[in-house]
């Protein structure tokens, strides 16, 4: 199978990797980090007024109809140099009011995602023991609304976002259902991440919010697997950006009279993260394919880059932080910024253990498919 990039998302790679590169400096992100939102607000500005930011949404709604492919070859470039944004939440959450919402909904939503002037957070995470796909958080019908109560943890960047969509069960099964970020009975409570995003426990108490598609249909299990594959994407990006940076390192530090790099033990390191990030490439494409022909083994295939991204992901920002020796846990230095997204993006959605406990019953009761 073929896996190269199109013309289209070539051009989408490109541009993107300007903007991050000439935006997302170690300087600027430092400042970021010490920031009261720890969003990078002109560098949101500067991707939404490329068209980025609406890379996947359709073009009828003000978008550039390049859907979850384009999206992720966006998160990738973002991951490369960990820019402080929260283009894979608003992202998916505006993917799934594209697929799922009704008429009045896509057209009074989409065309202000796509330009960035609304921004959507993503609420799919509760507290152990509940699962993404079998929420604790509740929906009940009031009227043409329905009333939310529950918790969910540690939703990404929430400061500036107009809106979140958050996924609670009903009497018909699970759904995603919008929710205004200030509405009445929704109270945040501040939780600093590894990343040092600023995310929020968002506690719910009969909130107020209006069904994305039919709960108990396929709009939670779909954007599921979306925003699976996209933090695959962002971890493939940060796995690269850290080899990227290790590599660099290595060939200017000496010792011995000769550079770091020549080092045998130091290239088989380097050596077996090339040979895991090219993992997570091919399984992250792999289930975008799988994905865009809704093929039967999609949802194993998503599961397949999920383990790659949380265990292979975790496995590179380990190496190449060791090799940078001492000056590897140096904050000053970005090497270890590289270690936390990693660190953070490898657990969310439940770790590698969890993919691969998930691939095994699924493999266990479906036919496999090749």
């Amino acid at each position: 199978m073929d896996f190269h990039l199109s013309d289209e998302l070539v051009a989408v790679q490109d541009l993107a990797r300007s903007i991050f590169a000439d935006r997302a400096t170690t300087d600027r992100i430092r400042e970021v980090e010490a920031s009261e939102t720890r969003v990078d607000e002109r560098l949101w500005a500067d991707l939404a007024g490329a068209g980025l930011v609406g890379i996947a949404l359709p073009e009828e709604h003000g978008g550039a109809g390049l859907g979850l492919a384009g999206l992720c070859v966006l998160l990738e470039e973002q991951g490369r140099f960990v820019a402080p944004v929260p283009l894979w939440t608003s992202g998916v959450a505006a993917l799934a009011v594209a697929t799922h919402g009704d008429e009045e909904q896509r057209g009074r939503i989409l065309p202000s995602a796509a330009d960035g002037s609304l921004r959507l957070a993503l609420a799919l995470e509760e507290f152990a023991p509940a699962e993404p796909d079998a929420p604790a958080c509740t929906a009940t019908v009031d009227g043409n609304a329905w009333r939310l109560t529950g918790t969910k943890a540690v939703v990404p960047s929430p400061q500036g976002a107009d809106a979140v969509l958050v996924s609670a069960t009903t009497d018909r099964g699970p759904g995603l259902f919008l929710v205004q970020a200030d509405a009445e009975g929704a109270r945040w409570e501040q939780a600093e991440t590894t990343t040092r995003d600023l995310s929020g426990h968002l506690h719910l108490d009969r909130a107020v919010g209006h069904a994305i598609g039919d709960p108990g249909g396929d709009a939670l299990r779909q954007t599921l697997r979306r925003a699976t594959a996209a933090l695959a994407a962002i971890q493939g990006g940060v796995a690269q950006g850290a080899l990227a940076l290790a590599a660099g390192y290595l060939g200017e530090r000496h010792q011995f009279g000769r550079p770091l790099a020549t080092f045998q033990a130091v290239q088989h390191q380097l050596a077996d993260c090339y040979i895991d990030i090219e993992a997570m490439r091919v399984t992250l494409w792999q289930a975008l394919t799988s994905l865009a022909d809704e093929a039967p083994g999609a949802d194993a295939a998503v599961l397949v880059a999920k383990w790659w991204a949380d265990q292979a992901g975790l496995d590179v920002v380990h190496r190449t932080q060791h090799v940078h020796g001492g000056i590897g846990v140096d904050v000053d230095y970005p090497a270890h910024r590289f270690f936390l997204w990693g660190k953070q993006i490898s657990g969310t959605f439940g770790g590698a253990e969890a993919a691969l406990a998930d691939l095994g019953e699924r493999l266990a009761v479906e036919e496999v498919v090749s």
